[in-house]
């Protein structure tokens, strides 16, 4: 049966992926499909489900950065859209139990706050894809909303700790107070013996579930809040980001047993999908919300309404605690499956608007900017270029090399503009020019406009979709400078002729570099 459900699970979730939706929707539908085709569920399932929501929780703490969270637009955000989209959600559905008479409606008070809460959560592997996909996972607003997704998770994982009544004991005191610092230590000695092989893997695994999990159960904690906690003391760590890395396939492989799991709870009804769809119609009032608060907070009026499409939908989160508030009597597995619908479709939803954020900016742009703060974000400022007359937008290794052979044309007069903030920190530290900015912003391109006119312009960003856009940008703004873009493959070169703008092939090119380096090498051995 194992094998089965696994060519289920392949199937729809390539079926899936190919329409443009992330893959757990197809493992829901797989989970739907196999309930229907009448096969048993097979063992272990429920095992393995719940090693995914661990090592889940284990990776989110290992990219938790507590100084980053303890920004006000961060936790304020988090905190305030949860409570008011979770009365939102409750009175909801406490309307549609007075209005509707049907047996699904047939739910405690206790249980309309459970779903009011599932539904307030937002989908971090959906805002992470679509992230990825615009190049945007550096951005400021992209920073922004991935911080309210991990603050979210915070609160999810808190709340599933106390709902299980795993109050803690006083051995977990001492666990916080003399244990936890001398175990930090061993655990950073012992990343460093791992190696960057399978035994890095292993010692993932053996944080997450034996120290973490299972210690945590021992005294009186929830193991699932002890694998988050083991994961955020080795944050800081330098093999971190390689340890999350090393442990992605465990943890994808096994978060699709869970997404199975509950498609096998049962089969949805017609009151279901009826009571899913109205859900997903309600995402512009949560989106809205989103949009309310984070620009009270001093976001421009494009960085808000951006944070808040990208997290204009249900989450996997929600998931979760619907699937506890089952096991703890609280809600009927019909909810989980509502729930689970809910998700799936929210996806179908937002994935245009979110991927058409500019043009749902531009197209109603006097809207959105009548609720803009008169005092901005520092770090959310509109970037002011000076007398430079070169612009190099894209400080990687090509852009940085660019800027070196340009500076000593134009002396003082280039600027580096980078959207991570770190690299351009960096940067500046080495003695280059460089300042913070988002190429892809209409309005950034508006205030180059509106400053001294620029001589060149190159775009050395490293996605191809980011510099066709902002070559779209500079024309549209009338900007008549000359401008030169870095290319990957033919049909990039192509791309980028076609609007006018000279590339360079980035291998092609760099393998004549090689050839021509080697014949002057070749000829100043002769001489």
């Amino acid at each position: 049966m194992i094998v089965t459900l696994v060519g289920f699970a392949f199937f729809f979730g390539l079926l899936l992926s190919r329409l443009g939706l992330p893959p757990m929707v197809g493992f829901l539908v797989a989970g739907f499909a196999y309930n229907l085709a009448g096969f048993e569920t097979p063992e272990g399932l429920q095992l393995v489900a719940d090693l995914g929501v661990t090592l889940l929780l284990f990776s989110i703490g290992l990219k938790l950065d507590l100084k980053g969270l303890a920004k006000v637009e961060i936790w304020g955000t988090s905190l305030a859209h949860i409570v008011v989209s979770t009365v939102f959600f409750t009175s909801v559905i406490w309307l549609a139990q007075q209005l509707i008479p049907l047996p699904l409606f047939d739910l405690s008070w206790m249980a309309m706050l459970v779903l009011g809460f599932a539904l307030s959560f937002s989908s971090t592997v959906f805002a992470v894809k679509v992230l990825e996909d615009k190049g945007d996972m550096s951005a400021f607003y992209g920073k922004v909303a991935i911080g309210i997704l991990v603050m979210q998770d915070v609160f999810a994982v808190l709340f599933l700790a106390v709902s299980e009544g795993k109050y803690p004991t006083v051995w977990a005191f001492l666990v916080f107070l003399l244990l936890l610092p001398v175990v930090r230590k061993l655990m950073f000695k012992l990343l460093d013996f791992a190696g960057h092989g399978e035994l890095l893997v292993l010692s993932g695994l053996f944080f997450a579930l034996g120290a973490g999990f299972e210690f945590f159960q021992a005294v009186g904690l929830k193991g699932d809040l002890g694998a988050l906690i083991l994961g955020v003391t080795i944050a800081n760590h330098p093999k971190a980001s390689e340890l999350a890395k090393s442990l992605f396939s465990f943890k994808e492989l096994m978060l699709v047993g869970f997404f199975l799991s509950v498609g096998l709870q049962g089969l949805p009804d017609v009151p279901m999908l009826l009571a899913a769809m109205v859900l997903c119609l309600l995402l512009p009032v949560k989106t809205l919300l989103y949009y309310a608060i984070v620009v009270r907070f001093g976001l421009r009026a494009r960085t808000s309404l951006f944070t808040s499409l990208s997290l204009a939908n249900f989450s996997e989160f929600g998931l979760i605690v619907a699937a506890l508030g089952v096991t703890q009597g609280w809600l009927p597995v019909d909810w989980l499956i509502v729930v689970a619908i809910a998700v799936s479709i929210s996806f179908a939803f937002a994935s245009p608007f979110s991927l058409g954020s500019e043009g749902t900016y531009q197209r109603w742009k006097l809207f959105w900017d009548r609720f803009q703060r008169g005092s901005l974000h520092a770090k959310d400022q509109m970037l002011n270029t000076g007398d430079a007359k070169v612009l190099v937008v894209g400080m990687g290794r090509v852009g940085s090399g660019a800027y070196d052979e340009l500076w000593p044309l134009w002396p003082g007069q280039v600027l580096g503009i980078e959207h991570n903030e770190e690299k351009a920190n960096a940067e500046c530290a080495s003695g280059r020019n460089v300042k913070v900015g988002d190429a892809t912003d209409t309005d950034f391109w508006n205030t180059i406009k509106a400053s001294k006119e620029k001589e060149l312009i190159v775009l050395a960003m490293p996605s191809h979709h980011s510099n066709v856009y902002a070559a779209q940008q500079i024309r549209h703004a009338g900007l008549s400078c000359h401008v030169v873009a870095i290319a990957k493959f033919a049909e990039e070169v192509q791309e980028l002729q076609a609007m006018g703008v000279p590339s360079f092939n980035m291998y092609s090119e760099a393998g004549s570099g090689l050839a021509r380096h080697a014949l002057q090498a070749m000829q100043a051995r002769e001489v």
